[in-house]
């Protein structure tokens, strides 16, 4: 099978609770969205702030779930699937790489602790040196605390956590958004490294359809928790059908 992920009319409905001004009822954060990623494929799902991007990237990592829809895994449903499985399929990289770290691990525990959980053989394991040299780390830093790095250090340090997963799929939320001009580059050409080199599929969730111009192949296109628009990237850059589109990439070519 050539999808890695399937998802299919997904919805995630959030209640609303009753106030002064409120009625209750829900709130549509996703809306029958389906769309897939194949071996390899670098796919971009890009809207404005509050779209839903976020809330779809959650329920493909397992950390919410849905209202309705299905998601598939190599054609498996993620529904039947134990947290060890699902990570196995899939890694998240977070927008804040300070959070997203455990302040009260090591480097070296952090890793170790990622690469057993992976349920590998002893002998298919990568151990944590090898995994921060392929993201430009030291390999003497497994003492380190996460506080004592920058920003873009900290977020070599969630790849470097994600890959020891050895996952499929990376699904990577506003990954350099947090980060000074400077490093995004850096860190950009990293993840295409891993996916020229490792052959993994990323599902990359940002605002910035500059950085989509240059890694995707693909682009999704949501807006109020739909998919509007989606096709090869350099055409949905050149010909955009949807107003929504048009503007987004107005956003772009003034900024």
């Amino acid at each position: 099978m050539n999808e890695i992920l399937e998802v299919k009319n997904l919805t995630k409905n959030f209640p609303v609770e009753k106030g002064i001004f409120r009625t209750g009822g829900t709130v549509s954060a996703a809306k029958d969205v389906s769309f897939n990623i194949k071996r390899g494929e670098i796919v971009a799902l890009v809207g404005e702030s509050g779209s839903g991007k976020s809330t779809i990237a959650k329920m493909i990592q397992g950390l919410i779930l849905p209202s309705s829809g299905v998601i598939l895994f190599n054609g498996r449903s993620a529904s039947g699937m134990t947290t060890k499985e699902r990570a196995t399929y899939v890694q998240m990289i977070f927008q804040d790489p300070f959070a997203s770290l455990n302040p009260k691990l090591s480097i070296g525990t952090m890793l170790n602790e990622a690469v057993a959980a992976s349920g590998r053989k002893e002998e298919d394991k990568t151990n944590a040196e090898s995994l921060l040299r392929s993201v430009g780390m030291p390999a003497d830093i497994l003492n380190y605390y996460p506080h004592q790095f920058s920003g873009g250090q900290r977020q070599r340090l969630g790849i470097a956590r994600a890959l020891a997963m050895k996952p499929q799929l990376i699904v990577a939320d506003e990954p350099v958004s947090a980060l000074d001009i400077s490093i995004q580059a850096q860190i950009l050409n990293l993840l295409m490294d891993f996916n020229v080199n490792l052959g993994v599929s990323y599902l990359l969730i940002t605002h910035d359809l500059a950085i989509v111009e240059h890694t995707a192949d693909r682009i999704l296109v949501i807006n109020n928790g739909r998919i509007v628009e989606e096709g090869l990237t350099e055409n949905v850059f050149e010909s955009p059908a949807e107003t929504y589109t048009k503007k987004l990439l107005a956003s772009v070519l003034t900024a």
